[in-house]
């Protein structure tokens, strides 16, 4: 593994990132004077800056897995349009939400909000920190075994748990109701999602089939 293209890649992602978020937030706004955009972005680019520096310390391989987003499962692709449906709608609403009054969310709402994503980003931080095979992508690798531990204990997919809530707190996070309605859309990509990893992790995971006995829940404890 070359550290130095690493690190430039999770650089160019990363700078790529804050560059097209805040074009489509200040401009779907027609405003920089946007507050809760600004709110948003230090809410997902300042711990970012501590999870690439800490993963490029202690797991560079694992930061290697999580820049890689082309799925092999045909089916993926599939339930990726979903995700990409849900995404589009959550980050373009918003600023026309913001540019033509439609709704108002109470400041205090925003910050709790805000507070809320940054707890799912720190439960995806745990979840990445226990498991090193944590990959963006559905595959099993070479080596990898089944994590019981730490979040992996409570339910069976902790990242997801931690990227919903971080997605579905982001409407209020920027000031929108009218984003939630794309919102609703996470749980069920969620929920296909899931389905079709465990199907995967069954056939092809030594271990999986235990793990679902002994960790019963998917998402929410006592729920699914």
């Amino acid at each position: 593994m070359d550290l130095q293209k690493l690190k430039r890649t999770a650089i160019a992602r990363f700078s790529m990132g804050i560059v097209m978020l805040g074009a489509i937030f200040f401009w779907t706004a027609g405003t920089f004077r946007y507050w809760e955009a600004w709110l948003f972005m230090a809410t997902v680019f300042i711990p970012g800056i501590f999870l690439v520096r800490y993963f490029l310390r202690h797991d560079p391989e694992l930061l290697e897995r999580r820049l890689q987003s082309r799925e092999e499962r045909t089916q993926q692709k599939v339930i990726q349009l979903i995700g990409a449906a849900a995404w589009i709608g959550i980050f373009l609403i918003p600023g026309l939400d913001r540019r033509f009054g439609w709704t108002e969310v109470p400041a205090a709402a925003v910050v709790l909000a805000a507070v809320a994503g940054l707890t799912g980003y720190y439960i995806m931080f745990l979840t990445m920190k226990e498991n090193r095979f944590a990959s963006r992508t559905i595959k099993v690798e070479e080596g990898q075994v089944v994590i019981t531990t730490g979040p992996y204990a409570l339910v069976r997919h902790p990242m997801y748990v931690g990227a919903g809530l971080l997605l579905l707190c982001t409407p209020l996070v920027l000031g929108s109701y009218w984003a939630l309605i794309p919102a609703l859309l996470v749980p069920l990509f969620l929920v296909v999602r899931i389905l079709d990893e465990e199907k995967l992790l069954q056939e092809e995971l030594p271990g999986y089939r235990e793990y679902m006995e002994k960790t019963r829940y998917r998402l929410i404890p006592r729920v699914w």
